[in-house]
């Protein structure tokens, strides 16, 4: 994987054990090999603590969408430090049980790539959570990163899905009781198990990144790293990211300050139910939903800068000093 003596060490890594992996091409490589392998790619010497993202000053300007009940959308800003920010990518699989929805993620995975590759870069925390495929991640650097997070105590307790109300379910805008998948013949659901097996490979999973399915892992390790701002994004808008252990729903519940990336998100909605309109405003439709019911939407542009100034230096000569 390190051709790069001086990349190796930067990133804490004995250049004697990862000099020999001088490989083909990175995601041909990553898509080739079961998820233990994936361990190779970080390796961590015995008894040593895998280390948390350093701390560091800068300031997300986001631009937080919401509504009323009688839809009227209103705009603010919103200055969340990159320190206290985490990015959750929900389910955003190699494949799916439905064509079009996999059509959909797979051009989407690239653009949400940029996103997070930025979002990263300003240090804001990255957690990778495609559901159902922990075993792909077993071993690894990232996955043992959540992991090992301490417990920590909740107002209540994680549950791992959180779905309608009634009174959500009656007002919701569009039926997806019957899956919500537009390919022209839909094939009955025989999963578990589901054909996904990992997140898309268009999505890098590096560094200081975490891997977990479970809202509990998530808590314990936001709350570990002082991480009290979540932005989701992934799929699905009507399921997964309201429903999920770290979704909408329980992530606002437990105190947590929420947005959605609007443009990298996507539904299951199938044109041929309630309300009758295209899958993009389908897909709108939920987005709006949410925006009224659970949090604000931003677009994730706003997640690929920084306030001007807030990243410098502190000033006076004083260090600043960075958590582990």
């Amino acid at each position: 994987m390190y051709t790069d003596q001086a990349k190796a060490e930067s990133e804490g890594y004995d250049y004697q054990e990862v000099a020999p992996m001088k490989l083909v091409g990175r995601r041909s490589f990553l898509g080739s090999i079961p998820g233990a392998v994936l361990l190779a790619a970080a390796p961590q010497s015995a008894g040593n603590a895998i280390p948390n993202r350093p701390k560091v000053p800068g300031t997300l300007s986001l631009r937080a969408r919401r509504r009323t009940k009688a839809a009227e959308a209103s705009e603010r800003v919103l200055e969340w430090p990159v320190a206290r920010t985490a990015i959750i990518i929900c389910d955003m699989w190699d494949t799916h049980t439905c064509g079009m929805s996999a059509q959909r993620v797979a051009l989407m995975a690239p653009r949400m790539n940029q996103v997070v590759s930025a979002a990263r870069s300003l240090g804001v925390m990255i957690i990778h959570a495609p559901s159902d495929t922990m075993k792909f991640y077993e071993g690894t650097p990232w996955r043992e990163r959540m992991r090992n997070a301490p417990m920590a105590a909740s107002p209540f307790p994680i549950i791992a899905r959180c779905p309608r109300v009634p009174a959500e379910e009656r007002d919701f805008p569009i039926d997806d009781s019957a899956g919500g998948c537009d390919d022209p013949i839909v094939k009955p659901e025989t999963g578990p198990p589901y054909p996904w097996s990992r997140e898309h490979p268009a999505i890098d999973i590096v560094g200081f990144d975490g891997v977990s399915e479970s809202g509990q892992e998530i808590y314990n390790f936001c709350k570990q790293n002082g991480i009290d701002k979540i932005v989701l994004m992934g799929v699905h808008t009507n399921i997964c990211i309201l429903n999920r252990g770290f979704g909408a729903r329980q992530m606002t519940r437990l105190g947590f300050e929420v947005v959605l990336a609007r443009d990298l998100t996507d539904s299951m909605y199938d044109p041929r139910t309630r309300p009758f309109v295209s899958h993009a405003r389908g897909t709108e439709l939920v987005i709006e939903h949410i925006e009224a019911m659970w949090c604000a939407s931003i677009p994730s542009e706003d997640l690929t800068r920084v306030v001007p100034g807030s990243a410098d230096p502190e000033r006076g000569g004083k260090e600043r000093r960075t958590a582990r």
